[in-house]
C-alpha cells in the first residue's frame, strides 16, 4: 500500500510562504490527492486535491492563496502557500485515493491512505 511522509512545515509570519511536500513510496499516478488540515478541537479540512487525470480544487478559506502540484517523476505531492494568515495554522496532511481516470477530486475526508502530518504555525 501507497505510504506518504509530509515534510515542509514550521513556523511562519503571517503573510509568509511555506511549502510543503508529500513522499510518497510509489507512483501516484493513479491516485486522487488531497492536502487536509486540522487545527485543535477542529474537524479535519479539505485544503486542496488534484484529481488522478487532472483537476484540481480548493476550499475557499485558500483559494487564490494556495496551489497544490504533483511531480508524477519524483512521487511527490507538493502544496504552495502564500500569504498565511494566523486561521491557516493547523497540523496538514496529504492523503491519495486510488481513483484511475478521475477528472474530479473531493474535499471530503474520503481517502483512504495518509501521511503522519506537518504542524503549520503562522504567528507573529
Amino acid at each position: 500500500q501507497l505510504q506518504l511522509v509530509e515534510s515542509g512545515g514550521g513556523e511562519v509570519q503571517p503573510g509568509g510562504s511555506l511549502r510543503l511536500s508529500c513522499a510518497a513510496s510509489g507512483s501516484m499516478q493513479y491516485y486522487n490527492l488531497g492536502w487536509f488540515r486540522q487545527a485543535p478541537g477542529k474537524e479535519r479540512e479539505g485544503v486542496a486535491c488534484l484529481g488522478s487525470y487532472g483537476g484540481s480544487a480548493y476550499s475557499d478559506s485558500v483559494k487564490g492563496r494556495f496551489r497544490v502540484s504533483r511531480d508524477i517523476d519524483k512521487n511527490t505531492l507538493t502544496l504552495q502557500m502564500n500569504s498565511l494568515k494566523p486561521e491557516d495554522t493547523a497540523n496538514y496532511y496529504c492523503a491519495a485515493l486510488w481513483n484511475p481516470g478521475s477528472p474530479r477530486c473531493t474535499l471530503s475526508p474520503r481517502y483512504d491512505v495518509w501521511g503522519q502530518g506537518t504542524q503549520v504555525t503562522v504567528s507573529s
